[in-house]
């Protein structure tokens, strides 16, 4: 075998939605970042692999103005955009160029993480005395027949399974009874009747089998085909739950085509996973464990770096086996929860912090933070905190107790919503400017563009909004100023659902493409003292985060931004405009 060694600033092991987010973060923020992923593909359990629609804070679009935005929102555009007809080989190349095309980002795929050396390193105080740090990782390419050694500051276990924790030592949980894994289907209408051959080693079910498992929807697989967690271990017993997850998923099909009026007359499957998606097995404890209450209760932090939303949704333990109980249990809750950054790294592993499923969270916490729009916000929040600690060579607990404000404004500039956290950048000139703008609907004036939220939170709509789908905005400075960067941010209607799914209930609640209410052409320029110094023109833009860079700073006193149709929607909202001035990070 090959033997190469190589060395990063930020190695994030796990390329599911929270460890491609922590990479992109990371290597954005300006760190030299490895994104190491097992399979041939991202996204984890939304990849073409087990394709499981992205559930999040915002419900199946049942809460209004809570979808997560960053690099997910980004995400979710380009899929919109680019693959309206919601295939999936496609939201897999996404993805991936989403991380092959990323500067300081170094994708390793089919590359299993084998091994995990650390060292013993002294006290660092009494309250928190650490032991031991990562110093590299071992892994193998089996592809290439490679064998990689990855050396890193600071090392992300975005694995789900906390894999690297496990090898490093780290303090985990791990309840005795889990929830299962999954295996999805698909079926499609051929036009005419089609027979299906049950195979010998397929199981048997009634409708009373599968009594309080809804099934009329038949050309999409059921979540509640769920298996392991009890007697059967999620990641030990993997490959057995596998096979009888198969058993299970034929068995179930043979009752929909042939076991009673279901109207699958037509149908045939079109694809069977042969991955299970897992929902729950190990989890890393940090300095908090998020709790059921801070989910139920709404709870904010001083430390907010991420939010979830998603009921307390519990699955039976044994799942499919234990067809007594009802599939699962679930809490409302009234409103998003915040997440600690302490709930992201290790206690007790020195330069080990986490993404996705894996954070230190509470059994009932888990149940809602768990699902995978969650996860993807916590990675981003992880890859800028992880970028912060390289940058100032401090841990990452250090970040929380040194730098937390330094990142939750960098989360707000990169469009993730923290709640209760506002933005607060005394530096952009935006925020004293005289605002004028073409007419607005009552209530929706030029005043909102500077609000301290980019979204609606509660009865503050926080949007400027046109009465027509032309207009324009006019920010007329105190003094002149050094522009490198303005930020605008439109309405990509955070009230709705945007995902991949093969359900086509889920698809309905959604737009087939580019939301109606994103604005696509737009333009701004830049003036001192009357005259025009630079212009630039957008066209044809998707993006509810659209960024303009002068090809140099730009020493301007007054700022024009003009915007003309959109997707749909004739009276168009934006959220916020901010500036950078030269010089920042």
């Amino acid at each position: 075998m090959n033997r190469i060694e190589k060395e990063y600033d930020v190695a994030v092991i796990g390329g599911g939605l929270a460890g491609l987010c922590c990479a992109i973060a990371s290597a954005r923020a300006g760190a030299r970042t490895a994104l190491i992923q097992n399979r041939p593909m991202l996204g984890g359990n939304a990849s073409s692999e087990i394709r499981m629609h992205i559930c999040g804070a915002d419900h199946h679009g049942t809460r209004p103005n809570a979808r997560e935005t960053g690099i997910l929102e980004e995400i979710f555009l380009e899929h919109k955009h680019r693959n309206p007809e919601n295939v999936w080989s496609i939201f897999d190349a996404i993805l991936w160029e989403k991380a092959a095309f990323q500067e300081n980002l170094t994708l390793y795929l089919n590359t299993h993480v084998t091994e995990v050396e650390t060292e013993v390193v002294p006290v660092a105080d009494a309250i928190h005395p650490y032991e031991r740090r990562i110093k590299r990782v071992h892994a193998v390419q089996l592809t290439s027949e490679t064998k990689f050694t990855f050396s890193a500051r600071i090392y992300v276990d975005a694995t789900g399974d906390a894999t690297v924790a496990e090898q490093a030592e780290a303090e985990i949980l791990k309840s005795k009874e889990t929830m299962g894994n999954t295996l999805m289907f698909k079926a499609r209408d051929m036009g005419h009747p089609v027979r299906f051959i049950k195979p010998f080693w397929a199981y048997s079910f009634t409708e009373e089998d599968m009594a309080g498992r809804d099934h009329r929807e038949i050309s999409s697989g059921y979540w509640w085909i769920e298996l392991g967690g009890g007697e059967m271990d999620t990641i030990f017993d993997a490959e057995k739950i596998r096979d009888e997850l198969l058993k299970s998923v034929y068995g179930v099909w043979d009752h929909i085509k042939n076991g009673g009026q279901h109207g699958a007359e037509n149908y045939e499957l079109e694809w069977v996973g042969f991955l299970p998606g897992k929902r729950e097995s190990r989890r890393i404890l940090g300095d908090y464990q998020l709790r059921e209450e801070d989910c139920l209760l709404g709870s904010r932090f001083e430390d907010t770096v991420a939010y979830g939303g998603w009921p307390i949704d519990v699955h039976t333990i044994d799942g499919f086996t234990n067809l007594q109980m009802p599939p699962n249990h679930t809490q409302l809750m009234k409103d998003v929860y915040a997440i600690p950054y302490r709930c992201y790294y290790s206690r007790n592993i020195e330069n080990l912090m986490m993404a996705g499923r894996d954070i230190s969270a509470s059994p009932g916490a888990f149940a809602s933070s768990r699902v995978m729009a969650t996860c993807a916000v916590g990675g981003q929040a992880v890859g800028e905190a992880a970028a912060i600690a390289v940058r100032y060579g401090i841990t990452p607990r250090q970040v929380g107790q040194e730098r937390i404000h330094e990142l939750q404004q960098r989360l707000i500039r990169q469009d993730v919503y923290l709640p209760g956290i506002v933005y607060d950048d005394s530096t952009d000139p935006l925020t004293k400017a005289a605002i004028t703008s073409s007419p607005a609907l009552p209530g929706a004036g030029p005043e909102n563009l500077i609000s301290p939220y980019t979204r609606t939170v509660g009865e503050e709509g926080n949007f400027f909004q046109s009465v027509s789908e032309n207009g324009w905005i006019r920010f007329e400075l105190q003094e002149p100023s050094s522009i490198r960067e303005l930020q605008i941010l439109l309405d990509s209607n955070l009230s709705k659902q945007l995902t991949i799914s093969l359900s086509e209930y889920q698809l309905q609640r959604e737009p087939a493409g580019t939301p109606p209410e994103l604005i696509r052409g737009l333009s701004c320029a830049f003036l001192l003292k009357g005259e025009t110094i630079q212009k630039t023109e957008i066209k044809d833009n998707y993006f509810r985060d659209v960024r303009i860079i002068p090809e140099s700073p730009a020493q301007t006193d007054e700022i024009r931004i003009e915007f003309s149709g959109t997707y749909g929607t004739h009276t168009p909202k934006i959220f916020g405009v901010r500036a950078r001035q030269g010089g920042g990070s």
